[in-house]
């Protein structure tokens, strides 16, 4: 059985995918209104994962017995001065979680409770991956900020959306979509 303080935060934390999702989806549509499809298309992909990442999480709970609360959460952010802005907010976003989810793995440690803390492994692992890609992003936009359709160019390059499933990730619950 997962620790009482463990399964409190990681409903928290379920919040946090889901307001992530929600920005990303805000971020997304924002490009898509500047008729940016690859970076529109990039936030979308991550919306996906912010969201699956929180199926992920409502699975661990069930699979442990433990009270799932699936959360309202707050208005994205969907003004933008520019097109670095959405970027930078996607940064600051990732950094954030990636303190919640170490602050996790830390309860689970402290709790002793070894289920969950290696459950959480996974999303360590997918944070530095997360932080990175958000910094490269950001740079190239911050560099390429009056040359969007450059930006779009690099996506089209670099991003080539065809990285293979993680068969170490945690099962979603519904399954991934």
């Amino acid at each position: 059985m997962a620790a009482t303080r463990f399964v409190e935060r990681l409903n928290e934390q379920i919040a946090y995918e889901f307001a992530a999702a929600q920005q990303y989806i805000a971020n997304a549509v924002y490009y898509d209104a500047e008729t940016l499809p690859r970076l529109a298309a990039f936030f979308y992909a991550q919306a996906l994962e912010e969201r699956n990442h929180a199926m992920m999480m409502v699975k661990y709970l069930l699979d442990a017995d433990a009270d799932v609360t699936i959360p309202g959460v707050a208005a994205p952010e969907t003004s933008f001065a520019d097109v670095v802005a959405p970027v930078a907010l996607a940064l600051d976003q990732e950094r954030r979680v990636s303190d919640q989810i170490a602050a996790l793995v830390g309860i689970a440690r402290e709790e002793g409770d070894f289920q969950s803390e290696q459950f959480m492994l996974w999303f360590l692992k997918e944070q530095v991956e997360e932080v990175a890609s958000m910094n490269d992003l950001l740079r190239i936009a911050e560099r390429l900020a009056d040359r969007p359709m450059d930006i779009e160019d690099w996506l089209a390059r670099e991003q080539t959306g065809n990285a293979a499933e993680d068969a170490t990730a945690p099962t979603a619950a519904g399954g991934a979509v």
